[in-house]
């Protein structure tokens, strides 16, 4: 099968390296979005798909197209037309298809879509499952149509998702996921061994692009919420701490419904929670607050449900740290407050 495979992120490139590798296709061209200015530094770089490609289609006449605007190129429309492809795989591209492009090949235009769709349509479906307290998630092959994430869908699969799961996480699973389950689709679309299904418009949620909003922490919204927020949009929800910005990346929503989904490292936390709530009672603390400094593990801070121990946080100007040493470091205090 002749394949255009279109892709920007890195969570488009084990899609990429197992369709040039497999038997069956043949990856005649790879499109992109344009070389961007990243980091600190300012430099510009190519997207992890550019750069996969570059590496092991470098002996391969296959070519990398990155159009502005792919709609309104009409040098990268013809490129696309005399690939004659029998299919165009979309994975985590971040431009539109126009009509005009989704028609263009045999068997239409395939996309891996990070959710169990109908639910969470849209540009960040990882993020978002998190941030809700999903427990379970997955990919999920479409017929692409005209409309965001609506298209027919062909094939699913799902994972669980655990407590102390970030986004990145779980998008390193579903990558590897979304790869395998492309070449299962692929195969049974060209042999017709799979009937599309419609997807129910009423049963959709959606997943909108992550603003700069998203990232800040209400200590007034309860210890899961926050802990949910944290590892949905990890690793860049920050808060305010003595005037100023402190990224947290992990924390542990403390509390026995919590305690039975804890991995065995973390069971002593729990244990020591116990002890302390024993002996004090900390539920009269304002939101935002350090209640107690729980040893060798970091601050617990009061929310406007339950309790939350900070794990891993990073002070502005410096590194990421452990929270305890963070505590150590700057002579935390119970008392003092975050968000202010």
């Amino acid at each position: 099968m002749r394949i255009v495979f279109f892709g920007t992120p890195q969570f488009a490139v084990p899609s990429l390296e197992r369709l040039t590798v497999h038997s069956d296709f043949d990856v005649v061209a790879v499109v992109t979005q344009p070389d961007k200015r990243r980091g600190r530094g300012g430099g510009v770089t190519p997207s992890p798909v550019k750069k996969i490609a570059q590496e092991i289609l470098s002996d391969s006449p296959c070519p990398i197209w990155q159009p502005i605007k792919i709609k309104q190129d009409e040098t990268a429309l013809q490129n696309l037309r005399d690939t004659q492809a029998d299919a165009f795989v979309v994975v985590a591209y971040g431009q539109i298809l126009s009509p005009e492009i989704l028609d263009m090949p045999r068997l239409g235009c395939i996309n891996a879509h990070g959710s169990i769709l109908p639910a969470y349509r849209g540009a960040a479906p990882i993020q978002w499952s998190i941030h809700q307290g999903e427990s379970e998630t997955g990919v999920t092959t479409m017929l692409m149509d005209p409309g965001m994430d609506t298209g027919p869908m062909l094939l699913k699969t799902t994972i669980s998702i655990g407590l102390l799961d970030t986004a990145w996480e779980v998008a390193e699973q579903l990558a590897d996921i979304s790869a395998d389950l492309l070449i299962d689709t692929l195969q049974k679309l060209n042999q017709q061994a799979i009937n599309p299904i419609p997807q129910d418009d009423a049963c959709a949620t959606y997943a909108p692009l992550i603003k700069k909003p998203d990232y800040v922490l209400d200590w007034s919204h309860s210890a899961i919420a926050l802990h949910n927020q944290i590892r949905g949009f990890y690793p860049n929800c920050a808060t305010q701490f003595r005037g100023s910005a402190l990224k947290i990346s992990a924390t542990l929503p403390l509390g026995p419904d919590y305690g039975s989904q804890l991995p065995s490292d973390l069971q002593a936390v729990e244990a020591d929670w116990k002890a302390f709530i024993a002996q004090e009672n900390p539920s009269t603390s304002q939101p935002g607050e350090i209640v107690h400094l729980l040893k060798g593990h970091g601050p617990v801070i009061q929310t406007g449900d339950g309790h939350l121990l900070l794990r891993q946080v990073q002070p502005a100007g410096k590194r990421s740290q452990s929270a305890w040493d963070f505590a150590n470091g700057s002579r935390l205090e119970s008392g003092e407050r975050l968000g202010i």
